[in-house]
């Protein structure tokens, strides 16, 4: 070794304290810079302060939970009309059908609420909030598989690489709480036999944003946050002293490299540090009441579990992180739909309820907007033989159903028409990123001029085609 690197490794020593305080300092010097430009796309009042997407993927069938056709009754077990279904295509597992016979809900359901929102039996405990929830009918998408489709719920478009919605929303409002991230994500399995579609961490990846944006994953069990807890025999204050001389490593090479990246991994081992003290008290459930764990559910005890995620949304809520995405897999019910659709109602149908009766109860819900919803729907038409305990129902992205509570939402409300077979829509079609639109909207962002230039062009989460705020719907 050089008597040049001994030098170079003792001034980083003595003075890397000093020089890591100069980091943050140029760090938070950034931010403000940052805010300040986003103030410019800020041209609404804010009705929301933070997003809590419970994302249903598969694609929960509309035409069992919300979109109940009393026509369906009269038309079961007949052909679907060429003239509805309009030569629209199928997905590869019902193309080879000779037939596409119509199969009533497989369950009853009822108007709720003073709005007479039509909600399935399947799902008691939502029928409990319908005076909070706006059911939005209209919705419709492109995509007609399931990975393209998730990718244009999530990101605004059905290619790879893009930014996901909270990471958009990370970028352009930050966090209220320094110590945890501002977009947080949470994944559940249903407990049906039905595995479910995969999801990937790109569904909540940072894409061209810088990378300080992408979502945390906070799993259930012993180690909430992979790679988070310091090696055995590294003490919080030597891991201090370590970060202190990286920050100043990576502060000059920033500076001479203009590179972005270096700055926010100084942000993300900041981040990260902070956690080691903020997760373990987010993840503690000790000092929530039995009462809170009986609304929620039994399973909510069980970390990993829908309703134990729920619950930690609403903690993630008060503890003002922004964006809190709720991954729950199984709604892919292309066979044994009778058993597979009860048994995911059941799942998340109490714990879903219960996240808006307790954000409600502390004072939360108005401005926090929830939204349950998910890539497509389900057709009307039966996939496998008419009565067969084996059939399900296909892909269908022509029309299907989601709801929104809280954060400036009209309650008790249903926006949106489909035809008789729940099939097209006949009023107000509502795109995905006409959805984003509005949740941009409620946040205090105009979705035209939220943009971040990369590759020549001014992305946006909304896309290049044109987007609306579905005014109608808004308190």
């Amino acid at each position: 070794m050089s008597q040049d690197y001994f030098t170079r490794r003792a001034f980083l020593g003595t003075s890397s304290a000093a020089m890591g305080q100069l980091a943050l300092a140029s760090l938070l010097g950034q931010e403000s810079a940052s805010a300040a430009s986003h103030e410019l796309m800020r041209t609404f009042a804010p009705k929301a302060k933070r997003v809590i997407c419970l994302f249903q993927s598969g694609g929960p069938s509309h035409v069992d939970l919300f979109d109940g056709k009393p026509s369906l009754q009269k038309y079961h077990g007949q052909n679907l009309p060429d003239s509805v279904r309009g030569g629209q295509r199928v997905t590869g597992m019902t193309s080879g059908q000779s037939s596409f016979p119509v199969v009533q809900p497989i369950a009853g359901g009822k108007l709720c609420g003073p709005g007479q929102v039509y909600i399935s039996d399947l799902l008691p405990w939502t029928q409990k909030i319908a005076g909070e929830i706006c059911v939005i009918r209209s919705m419709h998408t492109e995509a007609i598989n399931h990975d393209p489709a998730i990718t244009l719920a999530n990101t605004g478009s059905m290619q790879l690489g893009n930014a996901s919605a909270g990471a958009w929303i990370s970028y352009g409002l930050g966090t209220d709480n320094s110590n945890l991230p501002a977009f947080m994500v949470l994944v559940s399995q249903g407990t049906g036999k039905n595995p479910g579609q995969p999801i990937f961490s790109r569904l909540w990846g940072s894409g061209f944003l810088p990378s300080e944006h992408q979502g945390v994953l906070l799993r259930g069990g012993a180690e909430p946050v992979l790679y988070l807890d310091n090696p055995n025999g590294i003490a919080r204050e030597h891991r201090r002293a370590q970060l202190d001389s990286l920050a100043a490593m990576n502060q000059q090479f920033g500076e001479s490299s203009g590179d972005a990246e270096t700055f926010a991994r100084i942000q993300q081992y900041e981040m990260a540090f902070r956690m080691q003290a903020s997760v373990p008290e987010l993840t503690d459930l000790s000092d929530e009441s039995p009462e809170t764990f009986e609304l929620y559910g039994k399973e909510s005890r069980k970390p990993g579990t829908y309703a134990a995620n729920c619950l930690l949304a609403r903690r993630l809520a008060e503890r003002g992180v922004r964006f809190i995405q709720l991954f729950h897999r199984g709604w892919d019910q292309h066979i044994a739909i009778t058993k597979q659709l009860p048994a995911q109602c059941r799942d998340t149908d109490q714990p879903s309820a219960a996240l808006i009766m307790d954000l409600k109860r502390r004072g939360l819900l108005d401005d926090t907007l929830v939204i349950w919803g998910a890539e497509f729907g389900r057709t009307v038409y039966s996939q496998g033989a008419l009565g067969s305990p084996v059939a399900g129902r296909d892909h269908h992205g022509r029309c299907f159903s989601i709801w929104l509570a809280g954060g400036g939402i009209k309650g008790g409300v249903v926006h949106g028409e489909t035809d008789d077979f729940a099939w097209n829509i006949t009023r107000d079609p509502v795109h995905l990123r006409d959805l984003h639109a509005t949740m941009l909207h409620q946040l205090g962002l105009n979705h035209d001029r939220f943009v971040y230039p990369y590759r020549g062009l001014d992305q946006k989460l909304v896309g290049v085609e044109p987007a609306h705020v579905v005014k109608a719907i808004l308190a």
